[in-house]
C-alpha cells in the first residue's frame, strides 16, 4: 500500500492506515498522530469537510477510537483517547483545548508513586493508561473556548457553548452557555425551531 503523505506537510509523516478523512476533509500535518497508537479498525474518522489544523495532537491509545462529524473544526485540539471520543456535526473547537477520556494516573497517591517508579525504570508509556477510560461525546454544533478541558466521561448536549479557560467535569446541557473551573451553567440560549427567535442561529438575549 502507498504511504498516504499530505503534499503542503512541513512533517516527514504519513496518515496512519486506520484513518479515514471524508471527502472536502482537511488535516493540515502528519505531527498530528505523533502519539497515534491506535489498532483500531476506523480508529480516526474526519468526517465530510471537516478540519484539523496546526497543533492538533491525536494522543490515541491501542483500543481508542476519536470520530468526528461534518464541518467541524478543530483548531489546536489535544485529544488523549484510550476508548472513544465522538464530536458532532458543525463543531468549532478553538485552540489549546484539551479533551481526556482517560485521566492515564490513579487519583491515589501511593498509586502514582508506583506508577512513577515503574515508569523511571521503563520508560513504559503504557502504564500510563491503567485508569478505566469514560467516553466523551460531544453534540451537534457545540462551540468550545480555548484553553478548555473536557474531562472523562463527560457529554456535552447540541449547541452548547463552553466558555474559554473551562473546566468541564460534568455533563452540559443542550443550548445553553457553561463555563468556569468548574464550569457550571451561565445562561440558556434559545432551541433553534421553536418559534420565539426569528434567526434559529441567533441565541435569546433576555
Amino acid at each position: 500500500m502507498t504511504a498516504r503523505t499530505l503534499p503542503w506537510d512541513w512533517h516527514p509523516g504519513t496518515i496512519p492506515d486506520n484513518v479515514s478523512l471524508a471527502d472536502g476533509a482537511y488535516l493540515e500535518t502528519t505531527y498530528s498522530f505523533h502519539r497515534f497508537r491506535s489498532r483500531r479498525r476506523d480508529a480516526l474518522i474526519l468526517g465530510a469537510h471537516s478540519a484539523a489544523y496546526m497543533g492538533c495532537m491525536f494522543d490515541l491509545g491501542p483500543r481508542a477510537t476519536f470520530h468526528v462529524g461534518r464541518y467541524s473544526l478543530l483548531n489546536g485540539l489535544w485529544l488523549i483517547c484510550d476508548q472513544s471520543v465522538t464530536v458532532g456535526d458543525y463543531c468549532l473547537i478553538a485552540w489549546n483545548v484539551v479533551i481526556m477520556d482517560n485521566y492515564r494516573a490513579s487519583r491515589v497517591a501511593q498509586r502514582r508513586r508506583r506508577m512513577l517508579r515503574h515508569f523511571a525504570l521503563r520508560r513504559d508509556s503504557d502504564i500510563l493508561q491503567a485508569v478505566r477510560p469514560r467516553p466523551v461525546h460531544l453534540g451537534r454544533n457545540v462551540w468550545v473556548g480555548f484553553d478548555s478541558c473536557i474531562l472523562p466521561g463527560v457529554h456535552i448536549g447540541d449547541g452548547a457553548v463552553i466558555g474559554a479557560r473551562s473546566v468541564v467535569d460534568q455533563d452540559v446541557p443542550p443550548y445553553v452557555v457553561w463555563a468556569g473551573n468548574p464550569a457550571r451553567l451561565i445562561r440558556r440560549l434559545t432551541v433553534p425551531g421553536d418559534g420565539s427567535c426569528p434567526n434559529p442561529a441567533q441565541p435569546n438575549r433576555a
